[in-house]
């Protein structure tokens, strides 16, 4: 009579093992969650999302997520296979995130920092109007207060479905860059997998410090792209993230489990120069082109959508109030996993 086993592997749930892209091991999903979503075999660094990176980075219950509200309108009237709308039904759906991209203000071993993070999962975290609003808005609050700002970046470049509305978002995102260099505010960019299109040709490039992630892929466009448009062939690995430091234009490649203490380490060493200072160079504290685009885009609310692709609801009272709920996003996505 033949014997069954209370367990075989192929009896498991599908759902409780991943298997590895690059040395194609099979992992316990508790094991890879435990090891910060790093093979423990290779050191294949797994994407994360919003709220992990948040978990892994910043001080416990630090965290406020600002301009929750803000979302993509549809100002072409956009449609391939999916309307536009559809598409970010799925995509919210999906991932409970309202954008590709979030942003608010926290703290790393108590530094106040304002921070700025994506997520592939939401459209490959492609940049569209309202991506580019919230990065412009992080890179001005961290002007204003007066404190360094963070990007975690994973992109596939601009939202297509935005059309040249996205392609602005470049020039939003740079322009604050350009006031927080003269202020003397640093910006710490971390470039994860993967970093391309036009994140990488904008804010993502012009850190005072790049740090990036182990093996991430790293670049504007395609491989096969890049080789075409030069004519001629490109060395393997030549848009990884260890390929380029070696070229300088990543400044450090730090493995996931030092990442925070790093990101520490550079905001002490990194510190925002005094407010007299800048008041000396010129420097209009608290001003903004786009601050005060931002500003009005929120008074004007809905109509906002006729114009840049956005749409922005009402604040809650708590934010009203200066009281946002802290770790929103970690918040969410830890009750969506709930049974």
């Amino acid at each position: 009579m033949r014997i069954k086993f209370p367990l075989r592997r192929r009896d498991a749930p599908t759902a409780a093992w991943t298997k590895c892209p690059s040395c194609e091991s099979q992992i316990f999903n508790r094991q890879l969650d435990r090891n910060l979503r790093v093979c423990p075999t290779c050191g294949h660094h797994f994407r994360m999302s919003i709220g992990e990176r948040i978990d892994l980075l910043l001080d416990e219950r630090s965290f406020v997520e600002r301009d929750a509200g803000l979302a993509s309108g549809d100002p072409l009237g956009f449609q391939d296979q999916k309307r536009y709308p559809d598409r970010l039904e799925a995509a919210h759906i999906k991932t409970g995130l309202r954008e590709a991209a979030v942003w608010g203000t926290g703290r790393i071993d108590g530094h106040p920092v304002a921070i700025g993070l994506f997520d592939f999962r939401f459209m490959g975290g492609s940049m569209g109007s309202v991506v580019g609003e919230k990065i412009a808005r992080c890179f001005e609050a961290a002007l204003t207060e007066r404190i360094p700002a963070i990007v975690i970046a994973a992109s596939g470049g601009a939202r297509m479905q935005e059309g040249t509305l996205s392609l602005l978002q470049l020039a939003k995102t740079t322009a604050p860059l350009a006031r927080m260099d003269t202020a003397g505010v640093p910006f710490i960019s971390v470039l994860t997998d993967p970093t391309t299109g036009g994140v990488l040709a904008s804010f993502a490039s012009l850190g005072d410090v790049i740090v990036a992630e182990p093996r991430a892929l790293i670049g504007f466009a395609g491989a096969r792209v890049a080789s075409g448009t030069v004519g001629e062939d490109l060395p393997e690995g030549f848009q990884s993230a260890e390929f380029l430091m070696e070229r300088g234009f990543v400044d450090l490649v730090v493995p996931r489990s030092e990442l925070r203490a790093t990101l520490a380490r550079l905001v002490r060493v990194l510190p925002p120069a005094p407010a007299e200072e800048a008041w000396s160079q010129g420097e209009q504290r608290g001003w903004g082109p786009i601050g005060v685009l931002s500003g009005f885009a929120e008074r004007v609310g809905g109509a906002v959508s006729e114009t840049i692709g956005i749409d922005v609801e009402s604040q809650s009272a708590a934010e009203t109030n200066g009281d946002a709920p802290r770790n929103t996003v970690a918040n969410r996505e830890a009750e969506e996993r709930q049974p």
